[in-house]
């Protein structure tokens, strides 16, 4: 017998860094969302009595592979559409047999690429393009899509089921494309890759601030599209933006899990040559002179990494890039991100001012509260302050973004107190 604390270690490993590979290697197997998500997850369960009996096996990830296809045998005989399905079940006990062979599923195909431009395809609508594409290979709950949307998760899930049941009614070819049919798919591509990373590097829930693995996951399916689609300037710029932010890893956590801000982040953590491979790359897409919303969130990224502290961040030139990317992308988190550059620029009061019309749109997202509390810091309105950092931590679900959140607001009451002499 295994102990249980090991064998759920061994399993949440295998998931953290093997999640997207065996989904997405399902699915193409399945070619039915629905049915490749149930069947991982019966052999996640399967896992547990398994290998607490049995020990744990030598390829952890091939074993799920392998049981999840049986468990989808299993589903398939029980199914009503039998014969509807029974090509697809040949085909399962084909690749079974050979597993039998073989005594083990040695190499997994990493057909997360191929995923991704399905879950792209044109017949899908943007949103639903980029929000399948969040949930089958980044892994993220429909309530973190839903937030990263600021929608409701109800009306997130049935627009899920909306777009795998059109994949499915439409026949969509489990395919990368051919190179004509790239513009209209790269969009949403790089879309989805950074809200991965995105995801990774400042999770909406959980005990960690960072998830290491959507953010290695993000930076390999961005390098995986530049080998296949080289020397196109906004993949380029993609790489570069994610790389020049994850290039601060290390000093944006404690050794206490809390979340460091930028301004008090130490820069000698900062991966000196991550972030100068990544300004060259950022170089040459910028030299190929068309530019886009990537390269110049990548240029703001790598004036933050070019200050040599905080206080030396370069404001004025990121407030001009925010509003060249507002070109491009004028949504109302894009706004506030200029507003915090404005509030560098032109004071807190300016940025008040400003972010006042984002309130509507922006109500239940936590980081417009969160910079609206360091606004009225600023100017010393402790109250608005105050008022502001407490829905902040209302609406956080991180436990380290909570923390951080809570003391910034105990610094602020602090200060307030100073000033009145008490």
């Amino acid at each position: 017998m295994v102990a249980d604390a090991q064998v759920r270690q061994a399993l949440n490993s295998v998931i953290s860094d093997q999640h997207s590979r065996l989904l997405s290697a399902l699915i193409a197997n399945l070619r039915d969302f629905q049915m490749a998500e149930d069947s991982l997850q019966d052999a996640l369960t399967s896992a547990i009595s398994h290998w607490e009996r049995s020990g744990v096996p030598s390829n952890p990830a091939g074993w799920l592979l392998q049981t999840a296809r049986r468990k989808a045998i299993d589903r398939i005989r029980r199914a009503r559409n039998f014969d509807v399905k029974s090509e697809q079940y040949g085909m399962l006990l084909q690749l079974d047999q050979k597993d039998a062979e073989e005594e083990r599923c040695e190499d997994i195909p990493d057909e997360r690429l191929r995923l991704i431009f399905t879950c792209c395809h044109p017949a899908l609508d943007a949103k639903s393009r980029v929000a399948l594409t969040l949930r089958t290979l980044g892994g993220l709950t429909t309530g973190e899509i839903a937030r990263a949307f600021l929608d409701t998760e109800p009306a997130m899930a049935q627009r899920l089921v909306r777009a795998q049941n059109k994949i499915k009614a439409a026949g969509i070819a489990y395919e990368v494309p051919d190179a004509e049919a790239w513009p209209a798919r790269l969009n949403s591509v790089l879309t989805v890759i950074y809200l991965i990373f995105n995801e990774g590097y400042a999770a909406t829930r959980g005990d960690r601030q960072i998830r290491k693995d959507l953010c290695e996951e993000a930076l390999y399916l961005a390098r995986l599209v530049n080998q296949l689609r080289p020397e196109q300037a906004e993949i380029e710029g993609l790489i570069a933006l994610i790389s020049l932010i994850h290039a601060r890893k290390a000093a944006r956590v404690g050794p206490d899990g809390a979340m460091i801000s930028i301004e008090e982040q130490d820069r000698a953590l900062w991966d000196r040559l991550a972030i100068n491979d990544a300004t060259d790359g950022l170089k040459t897409a910028l030299g190929r002179q068309t530019p886009g919303p990537y390269q110049i969130q990548a240029a703001i990224q790598a004036v933050h990494a070019e200050a040599v502290s905080f206080a030396h961040t370069g404001w004025p030139e990121i407030l001009g890039l925010y509003k060249a990317l507002m070109k491009y992308d004028a949504s109302a988190v894009v706004r506030l991100n200029w507003c915090v550059a404005l509030s560098y620029v032109k004071g807190p009061k300016a940025a008040i001012t400003a972010s006042a019309d984002l309130a509507k749109d922006l109500a239940s997202y936590q980081p417009f509260h969160a910079a609206r509390a360091a606004f009225f810091r600023a100017a010393g309105d402790f109250t608005a302050a105050d008022a502001a950092y407490l829905r902040a931590i209302e609406l956080s679900e991180n436990a380290s973004e909570a923390a951080f959140l809570e003391a910034k607001r105990r610094c602020a009451k602090k200060e307030a107190e100073q000033l009145l002499g008490l």
